[in-house]
């Protein structure tokens, strides 16, 4: 059974840091879209951040280029999402996604199979 968990939001202040970080279990092998996604009430869900497992290729939502980087531990089957510099319209529910290929990594959400529960990041000015 494929599963996904976040961890690693809370609350802090403008221009603070944060790591997330989610743990893959349950995928036969090791090539696959990874992606983070948030969503705040009232808004749609908005892509972040994503990459290929098996490849070099990343994808950075224009809002968060420069303040997030998106990494991958194979060892440990964990994607990780480092943000700096965070700002309070950054404040979200974050989740984090994958799907087998065939996929892009500036797929949009309905290219995912897999979710996450969300980890909430707040931002306060």
């Amino acid at each position: 059974q494929v599963q996904l968990v976040e961890s690693g939001g809370g609350s802090v202040q403008a221009g603070g840091s944060l790591r997330l970080s989610c743990a893959a279990s349950g995928y036969t092998n090791s090539r696959y879209c990874m992606g983070w996604f948030r969503q705040s009430p009232g808004k749609e869900r908005e892509r972040v951040a994503a990459l290929y497992t098996g490849g070099r290729s990343i994808y950075y939502a224009d809002s968060v280029k420069g303040r997030f980087t998106i990494s991958q531990d194979n060892a440990k089957n964990t994607l990780y999402l480092h943000m700096n510099t965070l700002k309070p319209e950054d404040t979200a529910m974050y989740y984090c996604a994958a799907v087998r290929p065939p996929c892009s990594i500036d797929g949009t959400s309905r290219q995912y199979s897999d979710w996450g529960q969300g980890t909430q990041v707040t931002v306060s000015s």
